[in-house]
């Protein structure tokens, strides 16, 4: 609701005021009144109404002085001056303020209610113009810290080049020294009410990680999301550390059903080395598909691998070690970039004496080559597609001849079958744009269009849908939502008469102003010069 404040000296016409209009059926919220502007200042303050109307000639403190205390602390706020004729000229001086609107004394109350109704339109307008623009610069700047990201953790660029960067997206990056901390939400079976928890959840972590200013949050789409963890004072990085898994873990407890896992990397003294750093995370994280949920795994912690070659104890052989969920987990949701720390860590898990067994290796692959055919199977495919591009596992005994051909062999399979799983999920997701696209089409001259409504349209969170967007169709959502509505615009302009306000309307925008601007920006020219031109 509009928030609306009265300051009037005349208790009469205050309470009348007050009485008389319907506000809340009319969609305003009356949030307080005061008899002077000096009773009234503090009052505004606190409730930070929408609109302030005030009369100018009262005591103490009159409406020109409160008017322009008030635009100073808020700027956006309308003010509607309330002034007897002989007082006019002097309530010109408004003009210097910012005052929105004057009403000569005395007020019917309809006209009151009409002119209010008038200025409540263009808060409005503005707060639309607000959510747009907001919405627009999130989305531009989640892509831009993704990108950012990126570049960091490959270790191509100079610091100097990252700390530049950094600035330009809001992160200084300059610290004594950094950890990463790679983090996932996973859904729950109800994709409903896991989505609803998934939102609530990203909310909470946002408000609570606000305060900690040595963190650089990215959002990473259907990977999840990465940290950059700094030490910059007197605080050392593993106070840092413990403090923020402490709040995330103490966050996520309060949501039943949402689970988790996170991958610390270990501390890198410079910028240059936080790609050594990303690796690290990306081992521990790569851990979730064989520890249980709902834990953040430190580099540090990881068995290590030494290749020694001892004779292995075939009567130690732990068969029970193999679970194939873990294969299934990963086959259905990891990433190409996981495999290689996956098919590490999946070794290790095992124990070295384990896979110094040529009988126990065999078991491993096969077990891994069926939980692939069977996932394959259930998208269409069949076992033949995997041997086209891994070969028969049945004719290929070189693959069980050391430990690293067998590993060689699983990254092999496991590469093949997400990317024939991905060629599944890349005509899911055309079909998941194509039916978001279409409600956009349908729906953008609905003026409470957005990123959320679109994205529970196709049942996915907002920052799930906003990655696959713009992965997937090459622009941001409100790029898209933008050249349709520009497009529509372009149509009313060659055939017809529309005024360019109508057709601000008409394509969704309740602010002229902005639609105007926004079509000079995308068409380089005014709406007006575009239809001269046709």
């Amino acid at each position: 609701m509009i928030k609306v404040f009265l300051v009037e000296d005349e208790v009469i016409m205050r309470e009348g005021i007050r009485q008389n209009i319907d506000w809340e059926a009319e969609g305003f919220e009356f949030v307080g009144e005061a008899s002077d502007g000096e009773l009234a200042y503090p009052l505004i303050q606190k409730s930070k109404p929408d609109i302030l109307i005030t009369d100018i000639q009262m005591p103490f403190m009159d409406g020109l002085e409160l008017s322009r205390l008030v635009k100073q602390e808020m700027p956006k706020i309308k003010i509607i001056i309330l002034t007897g004729y002989d007082e006019f000229e002097y309530a010109k001086e408004g003009i210097d303020i910012g005052v929105t609107e004057y009403l000569l004394k005395p007020i019917a109350s309809a006209k009151l209610l009409e002119t209010v109704r008038k200025v409540g339109e263009l808060v409005r307008e503005e707060r639309e113009f607000q959510e747009t623009f907001d919405q627009d610069r999130k989305e531009s700047l989640q892509i831009a810290r993704q990108k950012f990201f990126r570049g960091l953790v490959l270790g191509q660029k100079p610091a100097s080049a990252l700390l530049n960067e950094g600035r330009e997206i809001g992160i200084d990056l300059a610290a004594n020294r950094y950890n990463i901390l790679l983090f996932q939400i996973f859904a729950a079976e109800d994709k409903e009410e896991y989505l609803e928890k998934y939102n609530k959840v990203i909310s909470e972590l946002k408000e609570r990680i606000m305060p900690f200013t040595e963190i650089f949050m990215v959002e990473m789409g259907m990977e999840g999301w990465a940290f950059i963890l700094m030490e910059r004072g007197e605080k050392p990085l593993e106070e840092i550390q413990r403090g923020f898994i402490d709040t995330l873990q103490e966050v996520l407890k309060g949501y039943d059903g949402i689970r988790y896992f996170g991958g610390l990397g270990k501390p890198a003294g410079r910028l240059s080395e936080l790609n050594q750093c990303y690796e690290e995370a990306g081992h521990a994280f790569a851990y979730r598909y064989l520890k249980e949920d709902n834990q953040i795994i430190r580099s540090g912690d990881l068995p290590e691998w030494s290749g020694t070659k001892e004779e292995p104890d075939l009567s130690s052989l732990e068969v029970g070690k193999l679970d194939r969920r873990v294969a299934e987990r990963f086959l259905k949701t990891g990433l190409k970039s996981e495999v290689s720390h996956f098919v590490d860590e999946y070794f290790a898990s095992f124990g070295e004496k384990n896979m110094e067994s040529l009988l126990f290796r065999q078991y491993v692959i096969m077990d891994m080559y069926f939980a692939a055919v069977a996932l394959l199977e259930g998208l269409g495919y069949h076992a033949e597609d995997l041997v086209e591009r891994c070969g028969n596992i049945q004719d290929m005994t070189v693959v069980f001849s050391s430990v690293e051909s067998n590993r060689k062999y699983l990254k092999e399979i496991l590469e093949a079958t997400i990317d024939l799983r991905e060629a599944v999920s890349q005509k899911k997701y055309h079909s998941l744009l194509k039916e978001a696209k279409s409600y956009i089409r349908q729906h953008f001259e609905d003026e409470d269009i957005s990123l959320n409504s679109v994205a529970a349209s196709v049942n996915l969170s907002p920052n799930h849908f906003s990655s696959i967007f713009s992965q997937e169709a090459g622009q941001t959502f409100i790029e898209y939502l933008t050249s349709v509505r520009m497009d529509r615009a372009k149509e009313l302009l060659r055939t017809t008469s529309m005024k360019s306000s109508e057709i601000a309307y008409a394509v969704g925008y309740k602010d002229a102003h902005y639609f105007s601007s926004l079509f000079k920006k995308t068409q380089e020219c005014t709406p007006g010069e575009f239809r001269q031109q046709v």
